[in-house]
This record gives C-alpha cells, structure tokens and sequence, in this order.
C-alpha cells in the first residue's frame, strides 16, 4: 500500500544550480513528512512505527509496509546494497521479502568514527544493526552469511571463492523454492558486486537491480559504463519502477542504512540519482524511479 505525502509537502527536485541546494531542500521535506508521521503516531495510528537510526538513536517514522504476492528472495553484496538500490520498489509495491547479505563482516566506516568503531566486530555490528533497521518497515527476513568484505586496492575475486558462495547461496534458494530472485546488475565493477552477480546469473536469477553503492565511486565513469554493456550486451534489458510517492519514505529508509554518514546529505545521492532516472519513465509523469533489468525471454 503506497502512503502518499500530504498535499502540504512538496517534493523536492535538484534546483537549476545543480547539487547545492537540493539536500537542504530533500532535508525540510523529509522534516515536514517525518512531522506529519510523528503526529499519526500519536494518534495510535499502529500502521506507523518508529525507528532508531542505529549509530546516534536518532527516532523516525515510517508506515510499515503490508507485504503480498508472490516471495522475492534478494541476494545483496553488503547490508545497504538492496537499501540503496531497491527499497522504493518494495516501499510501492511491497511482497514478502528475504534479503540475503554475503558479506556481513567489514573494517569499513566512514572516516569521522573511525576512533569509534576501532574493530571488525564493531564495524560489523554496526553494519548489521543498519541492515535491519532499513529493512524493518519491509518485514523483511534476513539471512547472513558472514563473508568478509573485500579490501582496497580490489582485486578479482577467486573462482574457489565464487564457488564457495554460490554454494551457499543455492542452499538458501532452495529454502525458499517460490521466491523469485533479485540480485545486483554489477554496474561497477568492484569485486563482491560482480561475484555476487554471477553466483546469482548461476543460481537462474533474472532480474537485477541497478547498483548504487559506489555509483558516484565508479559507475559514473564512462570506461564503467562500456564495461557493464560489454559484458552484458543486449542480455539485460532496462525497465523503471515509479517510486516518487514513497521518495520520502526511502529517505528514512537511508537514514537507517546510512546512520554512520557524516554530514548526513551525503546520504541522498541515490534519491538524486532517482530523479536522473525518471526522465526515463515512459509516463513521464514521475519524479523518481530506480532501475532494474531483466533478462530476455527464451
């Protein structure tokens, strides 16, 4: 069910300037919803739950989403990979949902906590409170396999470690037998992004999200982007899901995957990166979108 912001709250897009006043704009719009969400709690709306930002214990809110249809098994590299990339599709149009991560152990924080999360185990609880967190509203069931993420400068991955994922990711396909599987489309080219792609292509997963998480790193990069249609081809083929009416809603949902982010509007690259995509929607009517692909039909 699609919780549309109140006709008082004006969606916010990038201004004429570019990239300088958008966040603060995006800012007082989520403000003014989280406002509006805060008071239906208040009211013993039970559909509105509240959330703790996991690094500071900052409280949000958000609807929570009533799932139906048929199961999705999403297989993601790191705990913000499905956030980032897919969570306004889910936030729209929400269906029972299983999130499996495959690399649940990391020293990656962002540099301002550095003296605060010193270890692996710290960064790595961290990491998995932020994971549930933004999953939450979904009622999403996860699954971890406690692989350690990969190290700059990136390497190719192994074939043995390939092989030792997909083996472990087939077992949880097969516990969910009516799941239809989603995975990244590895646009970029880091290494646990396109390993996770092929175990997923092996397991017969198609449909693929456009991946985010290092979209401003490298996926903007045009040599990245003749990389990706080199290796695809015509195999994957573009489609757009409108997610303007729960934009604001994915913003919380980014607060909680992204509790750590320092300053905060770092955070909303992905949301300007929603408006890009919509100039692609065939309707033309909407403000946001995310990208996924599909494979052809045989």
């Amino acid at each position: 069910m699609n919780q549309e912001p109140p006709v008082a709250i004006t969606l916010p897009v990038p201004d004429a300037e570019g990239i300088y006043t958008f966040p603060d704009d995006l800012v007082r719009a989520h403000q003014e919803w989280t406002d509006h969400l805060v008071g239906r709690h208040r009211a013993h709306d039970h559909r509105t739950i509240e959330l703790m930002a996991p690094h500071d214990g900052h409280p949000y809110f958000i609807e929570r989403r009533l799932p139906a249809g048929r199961p999705v098994l999403a297989i993601e590299p790191h705990h913000d990979d499905f956030a980032l990339s897919a969570s306004g599709t889910f936030l729209a149009h929400p269906r029972p949902l299983t999130v499996a991560t495959v690399f649940t152990r990391s020293t990656s924080v962002h540099p301002a906590l550095e003296n605060a999360y010193t270890t692996e185990a710290a960064v790595s609880d961290l990491r998995d409170r932020e994971g549930a967190a933004a999953l939450a509203p979904l009622a999403a069931t996860r699954v971890l396999l406690d692989h350690k993420d990969a190290d700059p400068p990136y390497q190719p991955y192994s074939q043995d470690r390939l092989e030792r994922i997909t083996s472990e990711l087939r077992e949880v396909v097969d516990a969910h037998p009516d799941a239809e599987l989603l995975a990244p489309a590895a646009v970029t080219r880091h290494p646990d992004h396109l390993l996770v792609h092929e175990a997923a292509v092996r397991l017969g997963c198609r449909w693929f999200w456009e991946d985010l998480a290092f979209w401003s790193t490298y996926a903007l990069a045009g040599c990245d982007q003749h990389l990706f249609r080199a290796r695809t081809g015509p195999a994957l083929i573009p489609e757009l899901v409108d997610i303007s009416d729960v934009i604001l809603d994915k913003a919380t949902v980014l607060r909680m995957h992204g509790s750590q982010m320092y300053p905060a509007r770092k955070m909303y690259r992905p949301i300007r990166h929603a408006w890009t995509t919509a100039a692609d929607l065939l309707s033309g009517t909407g403000t946001y979108a995310e990208r996924f692909y599909r494979t052809e039909s045989p």
